[in-house]
């Protein structure tokens, strides 16, 4: 289990220890984790709301889906409209809420090996536990759209090397994704993922195979060699598994990236239609949170006790 208990804080210097030293033990544990034959289920969440749900839940790790962030706090597609600066303010927040590893997905790096540098300082900073860099051009897309472009293997080389090069700490694991499946063709694509390896990554992501035969072939490929990323996308290019099955295919990793953000927006959808059609929110009551239960969830109490501890001058 890698999620641990979040530290009393008794002062701001106390409080910015506490979390350097959270941090670590997340990030060690993580790289422990990942040399276990159970597969590691990380859901997708874009805020500290869906973030905190999903630790209370019981998973022992979070994908924060650059997708669904896009969705969230811009109303827009992923196609390469986020920055650096969207994306690590979203992590900072949730990562200073919950107290489980955080996979971020850092797009391109924003930019180039430089760029990379900045964006892994800054991640890692921020609470990451493993940054997922792609061979996409920019702008880049949604993984499983068409109409994908990837920079030259060499680019890509360079930029794993800078972010390699560039962590303050060696248990931030760097994630390498090629997208070549859909552009150069699947072997191409195992080849690119052997050129990140030797590279320095720490984990594979091979982004969109088109089928079960391509599913065993990068598992029989790298399996033993370094942890496996499994994307299931609903609706996407690759068959989406239960982990079960992915576990005996080889993968260490299984993500449900966008499921979370699809489910908020169906619910929405139904809820604000009932809302406009009735006139009241009757309908819905029975599908929402207590106005109690938020709270409860949310720790309400537990920061009312707080602020009332320190009301006076209290120590």
């Amino acid at each position: 289990m890698l999620a641990m208990q979040q530290p009393a804080v008794n002062s701001p210097h106390t409080a910015f220890s506490q979390r350097d030293t959270k941090l670590n033990l997340l990030k060690t544990a993580m790289k422990d984790r990942l040399k276990q034959e159970q597969i590691l289920l990380a859901p997708g969440i874009y805020d500290a709301l869906s973030g905190l749900i999903a630790e209370q839940s019981g998973f022992e790790a979070v994908y924060l889906s650059g997708a669904s962030i896009a969705y969230t706090l811009l109303g827009r597609s992923d196609v390469g409209l986020t920055t650096f600066t969207e994306v690590n303010e979203r992590l900072a927040q949730i990562s200073d809420r919950i107290n489980i590893p955080i996979i971020i997905d850092a797009d391109t790096g924003f930019g180039n090996a430089l760029n990379t540098e900045r964006t892994v300082r800054g991640f890692e900073r921020s609470g990451a536990t493993i940054i997922q860099l792609e061979d996409q051009s920019f702008p880049k897309r949604c993984g499983h759209l068409d109409g994908k472009t990837v920079v030259a293997t060499t680019e890509m080389v360079g930029k794993i090397k800078a972010a390699v090069d560039s962590r303050k700490n060696e248990t931030t694991l760097i994630m390498a994704r090629t997208d070549a499946v859909a552009v150069e063709g699947f072997e191409p694509a195992l080849e690119r993922a052997e050129a990140y390896l030797a590279s320095g990554a720490d984990v594979l992501f091979i982004e969109a195979v088109r089928s079960d035969e391509q599913m065993r072939l990068v598992n029989e490929r790298f399996k033993g060699r370094a942890p496996l990323l499994a994307n299931m996308v609903e609706g996407g290019k690759t068959p989406v598994k239960p982990v079960a099955e992915l576990q005996a295919l080889g993968y260490s990793i299984a993500i449900f990236p966008g499921g979370a953000a699809r489910t908020v927006a169906h619910t929405l959808q139904g809820y604000f239609a009932s809302l406009k059609a009735t006139g009241s929110t009757a309908a819905y009551q029975d599908k929402m949170q207590t106005f109690d239960g938020l709270n409860a969830l949310i720790g309400t109490p537990e920061l009312l006790a707080r602020g009332k501890h320190y009301e006076g001058g209290s120590k």
